[in-house]
């Protein structure tokens, strides 16, 4: 039996993921503001000590892998809860655990987004965020800027870490990559939807499969990174999108 620890687990991609590898006779430590093995708030340096410690306590032994799902959409209101939750808590919690990991040569999996690889993406948000890692500053710069920039931006400095670390954490037996999620039907796209702002906007974004994904199929990739299957694949950023990003961006690669 194997030992994972994910992040935001109450719905969608979380919930299903969580389902998956259970259903495959391992463990999960489950992370999330309710209906988790510990409820703690990732937007706060509190909430991050509470779920690592938590996390520390329930698989002192090690984990073979930590997925950080919990994230915030750019319809969100509060700006600066968005770049706190996706960004530095996410990175705060695969940090932190690093040492868990590597008694298991574990796998790390963060949850980014097809967003963070349009190119109008802020750089000067992202370069404080990745290069400074000022979590005050970015939530005070966020504030003049919107929540299209704080969700994307935060996507993109966290792939972008992740790619820097990897290589590294690589030679202590961990693999980090990513998944990049397009429009899924998640609670967080359905907020999306209801938004008078962003709603007309992602009811016409063009999906070349057809329609929205669903939690289970970016779920399923996760669980292909998790496995000796993906042993080869380090710094890795997969696209589960059904081609949007393909269709956008065919020449950026």
């Amino acid at each position: 039996m194997k030992t994972y620890a994910i992040t935001g687990c109450a719905t969608g991609i979380g919930a299903e993921l969580k389902k998956i590898i259970e259903s495959q006779g391992n463990r999960t430590i489950s992370v999330d503001l309710k209906d988790a093995d510990i409820t703690a708030d990732l937007s706060t340096q509190e909430g991050r000590e509470k779920a690592i410690s938590g996390i520390c306590n329930a698989a002192p032994e090690g984990l073979d892998g930590v997925i950080t799902v919990a994230g915030l959409g750019p319809t969100v209101e509060d700006w600066p809860l968005i770049v706190s939750v996706n960004y530095f808590g996410s990175r705060a919690i695969i940090e932190s655990l690093k040492d868990l990991l590597v008694k298991k040569k574990g796998t790390g999996v963060i949850v980014s987004s097809n967003s963070a690889a349009l190119p109008n993406a802020n750089e000067d948000l992202v370069k404080v965020m990745l290069e400074e890692n000022d979590e005050e500053k970015s939530r005070e710069m966020i504030k003049s800027l919107s929540g299209y920039d704080a969700y994307a931006g935060s996507k993109l400095a966290l792939t972008r870490w992740m790619r820097r670390i990897a290589p590294v954490w690589a030679g202590e037996g961990v693999r980090l990559n990513a998944v990049a999620p397009g429009a899924t039907m998640t609670p967080l796209l359905q907020q999306g939807l209801d938004h008078p702002e962003y709603g007309d906007a992602i009811r016409g974004f063009t999906v070349p499969t057809g329609d929205f994904g669903t939690p289970e199929q970016i779920a399923n990739v996760i669980v292909f990174l998790l496995s000796e299957q993906a042993s080869f694949c380090c710094g890795s950023v997969f696209f589960v999108d059904g081609g949007t990003d393909a269709l956008f961006r065919p020449d950026q690669f």
